[in-house]
């Protein structure tokens, strides 16, 4: 994601800095659980050189070290695999919610079968479905393409009702108010 794509959505500005520190905050956690997973990687990778020309007699024990660090590395990896997952799947509904002029992208996604869309054969065609059935149950959560009606109401201007309307106004308020 990048400032020119959403540029060419049609966002101004102050919505793109929006969206980008929004994609930030959920991107430089992930960013760093890769780097600490790239440090252990590293590490274990060091511990296994330092293996090397030892003699025969102790076979056994560098063996399950071995097997110990190659466990490590694999889950290592698939941690990180999981997460880069989890991100681009964040990232795709996100979009979706937003394409679909969603006005609040958590409480939309907290009305979605997030574990059911993660697990989809299909995400994109799935995330569109599900959206779709929010917006019928809960159209007021995306911006509506109906136009607003207007409720335009006639002045009386200067005359001598005006002073008859403003103490009926008066009277209503009072009757509701109960004084």
């Amino acid at each position: 994601m990048n400032t020119e794509e959403l540029q060419k959505q049609g966002l101004n500005q102050d919505q793109i800095n929006y969206v980008m520190s929004e994609y930030g905050k959920e991107l430089n956690p992930i960013k760093a659980d890769r780097d600490n997973l790239r440090t252990q990687l590293d590490n274990a990778q060091e511990s296994l050189k330092e293996f090397e020309g030892i003699d025969i007699k102790n076979v056994k024990e560098l063996e399950t070290k071995v097997t110990t660090l190659t466990q490590d590395l694999q889950n290592a990896r698939k941690e990180g695999d999981k997460k880069v997952a989890d991100l681009k799947f964040g990232m795709a509904l996100e979009s979706a919610i937003r394409k679909a002029g969603g006005r609040n992208e958590k409480a939309i996604m907290a009305m979605l079968d997030v574990d059911a869309l993660k697990e989809s054969k299909n995400q994109d065609k799935d995330i569109q479905a599900a959206i779709e059935a929010v917006k019928k149950e809960s159209d007021y959560m995306f911006v509506s393409d109906k136009p607003v009606p207007k409720v335009v109401s006639s002045t009386p201007g200067v005359s001598k009702n005006t002073d008859d309307l403003k103490t009926k106004a008066n009277d209503a308020l009072r009757s509701v108010l109960g004084r």
